[in-house]
């Protein structure tokens, strides 16, 4: 009777990691300041006193574009 158990177990595991494998890395963008308009690269927004300025690219430099 375990044996089922094992084999459903088995293949939720399974269903789980397959998820992962088509994982990459975050992509970066441009951020500017709504005060003096200063160009910071990042992956996620820094907050309230920026806008979105461009990306995606693949590098913290923010030069080479992103192929997704």
């Amino acid at each position: 009777m375990t044996k089922p158990i094992h084999r459903i177990l088995s293949l939720l595991l399974l269903c789980a990691l397959t998820g992962t494998v088509n994982a990459r890395p975050a992509a970066w963008h441009w951020w500017a300041s709504k005060i003096d308009g200063a160009r910071i690269c990042m992956q996620t927004p820094p907050g309230e006193g920026w806008t979105y300025s461009g990306g995606p690219y693949r590098d913290a430099h923010c030069t080479l574009p992103a192929r997704y």
